[in-house]
């Protein structure tokens, strides 16, 4: 009897989804719970199941097709495994099993599960060689996704026998990066026993130029800078030309092509303006976490009516406060008092007074939130992320202190997890910390506002009639005017600028 493939219960604010990909065709076998088709809605990517093992025996939505929820995709019937497929199967657990050179077990390298929300990953780096000793929980290589940096570790004492995905390549969830070897180091034995960079099994990524090897990475890099392979010494197993052969050869100009005749050499030359000292330039791909946060902002300018308010808060009481009570308050948390946490808790309560704020829009519903969960700009090596903090109203602000102390140091080792990245209802960002006197930050979609906090200066202010030099700091709300008017995005400054110059109505609520 066959048993229908269904699309998945869409979320309320989803109504239809497209089918994006089947990972099987009609006739193939499947398992139990393997990923069959994948449903693209206009917020995540939704993976089908296969309910029961058979085979795929009809397919009723085809890719690109628009489906509802619980729409029936497909039929599975019972039957069993193709005889090739059966017997590749076979053959890839026998290679996966097999025994390396040195005697140990040999186990595949995968990529992490990635989250729905995200596709495919970047193998940033490779801490580890071919042949190199490692040990179990060691960490091998790094995959950069467009929201965090994820980490593959060994899965016992050994080596890496085989690497299948070079730096810079593309991965899926789940994808075989690498082959392990339990036991000692091996690259000599390895090196031996194991075929030539141009066999059956690295023909799809290497390629052979003349007598030369060269890995995918290195073969990118030739072409860019215009290299002459065969002025290029490999370093690899075999002589197999890697990344890092062509960098230093880039560096030094050692493997630059023959030159044009002399003539128009000397042409060109006389032609080109003389230009003193050396004119470097440098070529980098573009993180994923770049890529994300330019698409992101150029959809918050595009999809949002932005503007920006301004005011102006006198510092004064704030520090005096950090000031007297600083040592104790080391003593007492041991966490430094920062300015962060008071601006957190004035925004919490400026936040309940202006509820239009607090909300986010969704597609042509506005979701008012009975909670204040802010996001707090860090700034890393890889890019600006947003961590959460999770209910500000109730915390204390020695518990905003020790939270954004954590999120920097864990975010500048790249080791926040995507859960403490989503879900917020408003940002602040501090762009004093870097010496901005005065700046419009740019929404986070979904939400409709974001603080900015700038350096404070000593300023010349009028203060009951004379003349006062005062620590100030400007302040700037951007918001989207779709969603609050400007009445009450300037209320809700003026709200902030209070509650930090008398910071005593925190405490009374008033």
């Amino acid at each position: 009897m066959a048993t229908e493939i269904k699309a998945p219960t869409f979320p309320e604010s989803v109504a239809e989804g497209s089918v994006a990909t089947w990972h099987k065709k009609a006739g193939d076998s499947v398992e139990r719970d393997e990923l069959i088709v994948e449903i693209e809605t206009d917020k995540v990517v939704l993976e089908v199941l296969a309910p029961e093992a058979g085979t795929l025996t009809e397919v009723l939505a085809e890719e690109g097709d628009i489906v509802e929820s619980e729409q029936v995709l497909g039929r599975i019937g019972e039957g069993k495994a193709k005889k090739s497929d059966a017997k590749a199967e076979k053959k890839d657990d026998a290679k996966a099993e097999k025994p390396a050179s040195g005697g140990g077990k040999q186990h595949e390298v995968k990529a992490p599960t990635f989250p729905e929300s995200i596709q495919e990953g970047t193998v940033a780096s490779w801490n580890k060689q071919v042949g190199e000793a490692v040990t179990r929980d060691e960490v091998l290589a790094e995959i950069e996704t467009d929201k965090v940096v994820l980490e593959v570790v060994a899965p016992v004492d050994g080596f890496i026998s085989e690497i299948r995905a070079e730096e810079g390549s593309q991965v899926e969830s789940e994808a075989v990066l690498a082959i392990f070897t339990e036991g000692a180091g091996g690259s000599a034995d390895t090196a031996a026993d194991e075929p030539p960079a141009a066999s059956a099994d690295d023909g799809a990524s290497d390629e052979k130029v003349g007598d030369k090897i060269l890995a995918p990475a290195a073969r990118k890099l030739v072409a860019e800078h215009d290299l002459d392979v065969n002025a290029l010494k490999g370093t690899g197993k075999g002589g197999r030309i890697l990344k890092e052969d062509v960098l230093k050869a880039v560096k030094d100009g050692s493997a630059k092509k023959a030159s044009k005749p002399a003539a128009s050499a000397a042409k060109a030359a006389a032609a080109a303006p003389a230009v003193e000292g050396e004119r470097p330039e440098k070529r980098v791909p573009m993180s994923r976490l770049r890529q994300t946060i330019a698409k992101r902002l150029v959809q918050a300018q595009q999809t949002a009516a932005m503007l920006t308010t301004y005011n102006e808060v006198d510092m004064s009481a704030v520090m005096d406060l950090r000031a007297q009570y600083k040592d104790a308050f080391v003593k007492t948390h041991d966490v430094k008092l920062g300015f962060m946490g008071f601006f957190v808790k004035a925004a919490s309560e400026a936040l309940k007074r202006f509820p239009d704020v607090n909300a986010s829009i969704d597609g042509t519903d506005i979701v008012y939130h009975g909670y204040q969960d802010i996001g707090v700009a860090v700034s890393t090596d890889r890019g600006l992320v947003v961590p959460v903090l999770r209910d500000t109203d109730s915390m204390k602000i020695a518990d905003v202190e020790k939270g954004i102390v954590d999120f920097g140091k864990r975010a500048r080792d790249g080791k926040l997890g995507i859960d403490e990245m989503q879900g917020g209802t408003f940002t602040i960002t501090n762009g004093g910390t870097f010496g901005s006197l005065m700046s419009t930050p740019i929404i986070n979609p979904p939400q409709t506002a974001i603080l900015g906090m700038h350096k404070i200066q000593d300023r010349p202010m009028a203060v009951n009639g004379k003349v006062e030099i005062r620590p100030m700091m400007y302040l700037a709300v951007s918001y989207d005017h779709r969603m609050i008017d400007g009445k009450d995005a300037v209320r809700f400054l003026v709200t902030i600028k209070e509650l930090l110059e008398d910071p005593s109505r925190l405490l009374l609520d008033i």
